[in-house]
């Protein structure tokens, strides 16, 4: 069976400029919950004018006092929580803007932490289908694409808990006063995240 971490690596030291070092890899999922707020985007519309969310409508049927913004925001935090915090162009904001919009879109591409000596980096392995064969995944694995990279003195501290039912739960807190949380899925273990945290807090 094929060592995801392997494949993750190779294609992150591919990226490294000379002299920067690889400590750790992981693959990693945004936190579900309330996140920081999206970076200013020129061009985009003022916010406000889509319909509500799934669970936002919902409220929104319970109390019309509920406005759709309040209402998805109160419904992402009665049943996920809090997965981030930062205003528009922190350090938090970014990453997971950069995660959320790295990794959207046909078929699947995972998304990969990687440490090293110097920074913190976020990046997304090439896209595969359903119907990918075995060789086609391992070559997406090592094909990298960089998202998000932030200098090591960006990070406050680093983490790994419970949080809610989630037990591998990785807290980034950087030094502008932002954090995002990230995880992997139930059955994954927790292991590559709590060697991120300890790289990162190394």
């Amino acid at each position: 069976m094929v060592d995801k971490r392997e494949r993750y690596a190779e294609g992150v030291t591919r990226l490294l400029p000379a002299g920067e070092r690889l400590r750790v890899v992981a693959e990693a999922n945004v936190g579900l919950g309330l996140t920081p707020q999206d970076p200013p985007q020129p061009d985009r519309p003022e916010p406000g004018g889509g319909g509500p969310g799934l669970l936002g409508g919902l409220l929104n049927l319970l109390s019309p006092n509920i406005t759709f913004g309040r209402a998805d925001a109160f419904a992402q935090w009665l049943f996920f929580g809090v997965g981030g915090r930062g205003a528009p162009g922190t350090e938090a904001s970014l990453l997971h803007h950069a995660l959320v919009t790295g990794v959207k879109g046909p078929g699947l591409r995972r998304a990969v932490l990687a440490v090293t000596d110097q920074r913190l980096l976020l990046g997304a392995t090439a896209r595969t289908g359903l119907t990918s064969s075995l060789a086609e995944d391992e070559r997406a694995m090592a094909d990298i694409e960089l998202l998000r990279a932030v200098p090591r003195s960006a990070v406050a501290r680093a983490r790994v808990g419970w949080y809610r039912l989630n037990p591998k739960r990785l807290r980034i807190d950087f030094t502008d006063g932002s954090w995002l949380a990230l995880t992997v899925p139930l059955v994954e273990p927790g292991r590559p995240l709590r060697e991120v945290a300890s790289a990162l807090s190394g």
